[in-house]
């Protein structure tokens, strides 16, 4: 199945890659590959992961404390990654993207 970022979550992710990378070098290397597996994971098994909000469901990232927020509608062949998410945050934030 296909994939493809809104451009918030897109933007997100960047933002969370620059700052892993400036904790310790490489650990935004080893987030972006922990979300890529995430999201391969979503987009092999779509209907695996429990619903958030409606029809939208969350994937966990594995070892940080973050998550995938994507929609899938059966037919369709594609998730839109609505948000690459940190666990603590306000978990509404991007309801908008809908």
């Amino acid at each position: 199945m296909e994939y493809s970022f809104h451009p918030e979550a897109q933007a997100e992710f960047i933002r969370a890659i620059e700052y892993y990378e400036e904790c310790e070098k490489g650990l935004g290397y080893d987030f972006a590959v922990e979300v890529y597996a995430a999201v391969e994971r979503a987009a092999a098994y779509p209907k695996m992961w429990p619903f958030v909000h409606e029809e939208i469901r969350r994937c966990l990232v594995r070892r940080f404390p973050c998550g995938i927020l994507y929609y899938y509608v059966e037919g369709m062949d594609e998730a839109l990654i609505l948000a690459v998410m940190h666990l603590h945050r306000d978990p509404d934030y991007w309801k908008h993207r809908t």
